[in-house]
């Protein structure tokens, strides 16, 4: 099915990206699976590269250019190329990190940090989740207590991407009882004093992607690290929510893509009872079906990155992006390991490696539960 989302520049960008993770990151996914993050030195390469920051302004040493296409490409050639968990920080970084420092920022702030997110010297986090809250905002519990011209931030959060590596942290905080107007966002940067990381999570898959515990104790967070007006928070995660549930979306269709080539494969070549188990009518509908899928995902997440460059991606249609995608891609995985039969299950299979990645696929960045919520209320019921 032949694409029309994309220009000549962004497959130009594309063929850029594979080489870069052909080079820097291919190399190293064993290593970086067993040691449980990625070596920074290689996201500062991605920033020499060109491809960190592309939407910050070039006056802060950016791309300059606000088009969600060239991120649209990294995930899909990381995911569908096998870089898997160990590009994740990218697009973290990317999708749902850098946009709150370039939409909320004020000058002094974009000197300070923007060129160091365009050119790899700061990797970013999100911080949200906390030990008893997640996808209710309103539940936050980390206080930020302003004391003179500095907040006083106290709390810890969980489940944070990038917890361990990142320069800089976004932290969701409560400064009034307001449930949604007495959120405010902070940038706490590596080194402040009470500002501790816990343990390197141990996950079921994703095993390259740092993910961590952060606490905070009585860390002082200067004004000039406030991250808009106080009271926002709420507001400003909302308003990001939606391109962070597409790029989610993008490589979930992606990551299937490479599911079914990867099974497609396998059972042309697997023998079983004198022919390859793809004959087998049953193998053969759920290789139709899958493909199905595939395609029918591809044609509406593509649908949805024209309405979000043009400014009129809404909240209900990232959320049934999220959504649907992200199951597809469990039934597509697990179909795959299925038809892998035994060797399914060995980690030295590549499909084995996709299932443990795409299971958390429909819990992060709201769960499933969450975003039919979500469409639920768009449709007034």
């Amino acid at each position: 099915m032949q694409r029309t989302i994309f220009e000549a520049e962004h497959e130009l960008f594309r063929d850029s990206v594979k080489h870069f993770m052909q080079k820097e990151i291919l190399p190293n996914v064993d290593e970086w699976e067993r040691a449980g993050m990625v070596d920074k030195e290689m996201f500062r390469k991605a920033g020499q590269a060109g491809l960190l920051g592309m939407a910050i302004p070039e006056a802060h040493a950016g791309g300059g250019v606000d088009d969600f296409r060239y991120n649209a490409v990294i995930t899909e050639v990381f995911t569908g190329g096998g870089a898997g968990s160990s590009s994740m920080c990218i697009s973290l970084h990317n999708d749902i990190c850098v946009p709150y420092f370039v939409k909320y920022c004020n000058e002094e702030q974009k000197d300070r940090w923007l060129p160091g997110l365009a050119n790899g010297d700061l990797m970013t986090a999100l911080a949200m989740t906390e030990p008893g809250t997640g996808s209710d905002l309103s539940g936050i519990a980390t206080t930020a207590k302003l004391e003179g011209d500095t907040y006083v931030v106290n709390g810890s959060k969980t489940f944070i991407t990038n917890g361990i590596n990142a320069d800089l942290v976004i932290i969701v905080t409560r400064t009034s009882d307001d449930p949604h107007a007495g959120l405010t966002l902070f940038v706490i940067e590596d080194g402040m004093e009470g500002f501790e990381r816990g343990r390197n999570l141990k996950k079921m898959g994703l095993h390259a992607q740092d993910t961590a515990e952060l606490f905070f104790n009585d860390v002082a967070v200067p004004v000039t690290n406030r991250l808009g007006e106080e009271g926002m928070g709420f507001f400003q995660l909302v308003s990001n929510l939606p391109q962070e549930r597409l790029s989610i979306a993008v490589g979930a269709v992606a990551g299937a893509e490479a599911a079914l080539d990867i099974t497609l494969d396998y059972a042309k070549e697997r023998m079983a009872f004198g022919r390859p188990i793809g004959r087998f009518q049953h193998n053969r509908f759920q290789l139709a079906e899958a493909k199905t899928e595939v395609d029918i995902g591809r044609v509406f997440v593509d649908r949805l990155l024209q309405e979000h460059i043009e400014g009129n991606l809404t909240i209900e249609q990232a959320a049934e992006a999220k959504w649907w995608t992200t199951e597809m891609l469990r039934r597509v995985v697990d179909m795959g390991v299925q038809m892998h039969g035994g060797y399914g299950y060995m980690m030295e299979y590549p499909i084995a490696k996709a299932y443990l990645d795409a299971r958390v696929q429909t819990i992060y960045g709201g769960t499933t539960e969450i975003m039919k919520e979500i469409i639920g209320r768009g449709l007034g019921v």
